[in-house]
């Protein structure tokens, strides 16, 4: 099989019907095999104040409850999901949305409540990711779309961060094929300044990323972006790129290198 792209598209953009559109369309024309995983953060913190249902962050990371895990499920897997497939199909491009439990795609572990307790959230092994499902769909011609909701193949369900999703299929991805990591989102990639478009970062490499994080440049949501690109490499996955979600068929963004 030719280089599998994994991209992930971030929930600012799965929030905004134009740029979402745009998207679409450009994953769609994209050529070779492709697999998608979204976000949708803020539909479900929108939601869960709705649901007078608190919304907790911490370094990027939500506080599942298991009020807050019954929203982002309905979120992720139910609205934002099937959104995403049907924009797919009516771009001529045949999508399959998944949670970690449909297929057994994805299993987890909850993850330990020392030093924080993020509630009903899962970590995923090397292991965790299902290959064999990656690599009949795609020889089937069907797109796999995943969301941010995989299970501990006990019965229970588990928020798991989109970032997470990604780095982990790319992973699972690069046991069937070369893989590409590109995780798209609404800046040009990472920032120096996102006031000044022209801060673009090119390169990161740990050294570089242990100097944006002791500045503060890297903080947030940026930080689990950028520890599961870091992952992906260091288990087998032949590039990543963090870029603008209009620039997918560009070479322009954020490269993640593990060399120093």
């Amino acid at each position: 099989m030719d280089t599998i792209k994994v991209i992930k598209i971030g929930g600012n953009v799965v929030d905004n019907p134009e740029a979402l559109a745009r998207f679409i369309n450009d994953f769609v024309n994209l050529p070779g095999k492709k697999i998608l995983v979204h976000g949708g953060g803020k539909e479900a913190t929108r939601m869960s104040a709705k649901l007078d249902i608190p919304t907790t962050m911490i370094e990027g990371r939500r506080v599942t409850t298991r009020e807050t895990l019954d929203v982002v499920t309905m979120v992720y897997a139910g609205l934002v999901n099937k959104r995403i497939v049907s924009m797919l199909q009516a771009a001529g491009c045949n999508a399959i949305g998944l949670t970690g439990a449909d297929a057994n795609a994805i299993t987890a572990t909850r993850r330990p409540a020392k030093p924080i307790d993020y509630g009903f959230v899962g970590d995923i092994a090397p292991e965790g990711v299902n290959a064999r499902l990656i690599a009949s769909l795609l020889d089937t011609g069907i797109t796999p779309v995943y969301c941010a909701i995989t299970h501990d193949g006990n019965g229970t369900l588990l928020n798991c961060n989109a970032d997470t999703i990604a780095s982990s299929v790319a992973v699972g991805a690069s046991r069937v094929a070369p893989t590409e990591l590109i995780f798209c989102f609404e800046q040009p990639g990472v920032m120096e300044d996102i006031e000044r478009p022209d801060s673009l970062i090119p390169l990161i490499t740990p050294a570089i990323y242990a100097d944006l994080r002791e500045r503060g440049i890297v903080n947030k949501g940026m930080i689990p972006k950028i520890d599961n690109a870091f992952k992906a490499i260091d288990a087998g996955v032949k590039s990543v790129t963090i870029k603008h979600s209009d620039a997918l068929s560009t070479d322009r963004g954020t490269v993640i290198c593990n060399q120093q």
